[in-house]
């Protein structure tokens, strides 16, 4: 092995491992599988920026942004609750549920968190 490439898997194995953490905080409890499941799956979930990702049954995706313009793609939930999305543009996510308080909070591999407005049933 070169040292060159020694140095970039070096480089890259802090990102991975952040990007694992989820920046949980002591008060967030992983929401699992099932509980996932349950929230996205034919369902609308809403962000207290109007933001809306709609999840529906077959795993079609949509997110539609508050100025009403849309971005579409697939979703699927992982076996650990990880929701992993393929936008139609070739842009990949995934994220994290938990509840935190009396929250559920959205959380990005990148740290980002987005409490979802209470789901009316």
């Amino acid at each position: 092995m070169s040292l060159r490439y020694l140095a970039l898997v070096a480089a890259f194995c802090p990102v991975s491992v952040l990007a694992q953490d989820w920046a949980l905080r002591a008060q967030d409890r992983l929401l699992t599988r099932e509980e996932v499941a349950a929230l996205t799956e034919g369902r609308t979930l809403v962000f207290y920026d109007d933001g809306r990702s709609k999840f529906s049954a077959g795993g079609a995706y949509s997110y539609t942004y508050a100025s009403g313009a849309s971005a579409f793609g697939r979703y699927r939930v992982e076996a650990d609750g990880t929701v992993c999305i393929d936008y139609r543009n070739g842009f990949g996510r995934c994220d994290r549920y938990v509840q935190s308080g009396d929250r559920i909070v959205m959380l990005t591999e990148r740290g980002e968190r987005f409490p979802i407005r209470p789901l009316a049933d």
